[in-house]
């Protein structure tokens, strides 16, 4: 039953991708109906994260003192609701705001469940279910990909943001009867503990923030998330731009964004094997600055065309499966640089602030980088510098011994 229950937990984090994630297929019916700009298109694929880039930290620290249960049923609502609202908007101002109230309900969704499915499942099942939870953003994305526009064409883009409002909605429901009503409590009871007067919170920030550790660790997620989530973003833009079909566009896409699972699961592999995380991270960023130039930067244009398409999408695969190594390498390597135990979520949180923030300005900067040069050409320039920085925190974080 608590093997069940985790799995549901899973799923409302599937659930909470999909809303991040249904946003790139519609994005050609929204320039269309709603006369959106390529800028503007950018920052509605980024505002979503705009809880998570101010919020990140102070939800890691309070979570538990407001219960996990509670947590992660409270953001599945703000999802459902503000998707079925933004099924009547008619502005870009209108889907910026609800964008904006969606990532809130993704942070309140994301941040809690890894703690609570270690609640939930017995220790020798831990690493198992917490390694099929790092899956739940790609097979978000892939699921987003492949069946949004196949659900656009029957119902438009409006059909599809009310049908997921729905089912989180339905998700909702099934999590409030399935889990534990005192789960959140026991929560809250265990951190009221922790926090015997009123300035702890105060005093783990402090400790988190005056290492050096966690602040590597946000930024390798930053410069890590700032290139999947504009690359994955703007795919089906660029296909359908380059003559693709609706069907087609799709199926690529998704299948880009489910290759990132590979990395995911490969990442626990080569750490229980004793490979070095900066080894793997070193792998992934290298990877992921190769893919994009492969991608677009033109170097393939000398073979023939089949030839050329050919490689262009084995070089955006490349960038997504093999970049998948990251985030399954960070998380493991927060709980390492954590300054002490109860200093671990708070971590964790800077860190999703941080990755909030990659995904925030990535997209708009590979947007305006395409309006500038009239193109897509010189876009590889913005996944290559933070790659380059990411190779650079990997080696910093290995010559501190932490790595």
């Amino acid at each position: 039953m608590s093997l069940h229950r985790a799995r549901w937990v899973v799923g409302a984090g599937v659930c909470a991708a999909l809303h991040v994630c249904k946003l790139p297929p519609a994005l050609p019916l929204l320039q269309a109906e709603l006369g959106i700009s390529l800028l503007q298109a950018g920052f509605l694929l980024s505002f979503v994260q705009l809880a998570g880039m101010s919020l990140g930290l102070v939800v890691g620290l309070m979570a538990d003192r407001w219960g996990l249960r509670r947590s992660l049923l409270w953001g599945l609502v703000l999802l459902g609701v503000a998707s079925v609202l933004g099924a009547w908007a008619h502005s870009v101002w209108a889907l910026l705001g609800l964008r904006a109230v969606e990532g809130l309900g993704f942070l309140l969704v994301t941040m809690p469940a890894p703690a609570l499915i270690r609640r939930l499942v017995p220790v020798q099942r831990m690493s198992a279910m917490l390694g099929w939870w790092g899956t739940f953003m790609p097979l978000g994305a892939m699921l987003a990909l492949l069946l949004g526009p196949w659900w656009m064409g029957l119902m438009g883009w409006q059909g599809l943001w009310l049908a997921l409002g729905v089912l989180t909605l339905g998700v909702v429901l099934r999590l409030w009867l399935l889990l534990p009503a005192d789960v959140g409590v026991e929560a809250g009871k265990e951190a009221s503990k922790d926090q015997t007067d009123a300035a702890d919170w105060w005093l783990r920030l402090c400790q988190t923030l005056t290492q050096a550790g966690p602040w590597l660790v946000a930024a390798c997620f930053a410069v890590y998330s700032c290139q999947w989530m504009a690359v994955i973003g703007f795919l089906p833009t660029i296909y359908l731009q380059a003559g693709y079909s609706t069907d087609s566009t799709a199926l690529l896409t998704a299948l880009v964004a489910g290759s990132n699972m590979l990395g995911n699961v490969a990442s626990g592999w080569l750490l229980g094997r004793g490979v070095a995380a900066r080894r793997v991270l070193w792998m992934g960023y290298g990877a992921m600055g190769l893919g994009t130039v492969g991608a677009f930067s033109g170097v393939l244009g000398g073979l023939q065309l089949e030839m050329e398409l050919v490689g262009r999408f084995v070089s955006v695969v490349l960038f997504s499966a093999v970049g998948g190594v990251v985030p399954g390498t960070l998380y493991t390597l927060a709980v390492r640089v954590a300054p002490n135990e109860r200093t671990i979520s708070t971590t964790v949180g800077w860190m999703q602030q941080w990755s909030a923030l990659g995904q925030f300005s990535g997209a708009p900067l590979v947007a305006a980088t395409a309006a500038y040069m009239g193109g897509w050409q010189w876009t590889w320039c913005v996944t290559a510098v933070c790659a380059s920085i990411g190779l650079m925190l990997a080696w910093r974080l290995g010559q501190r011994g932490q790595a």
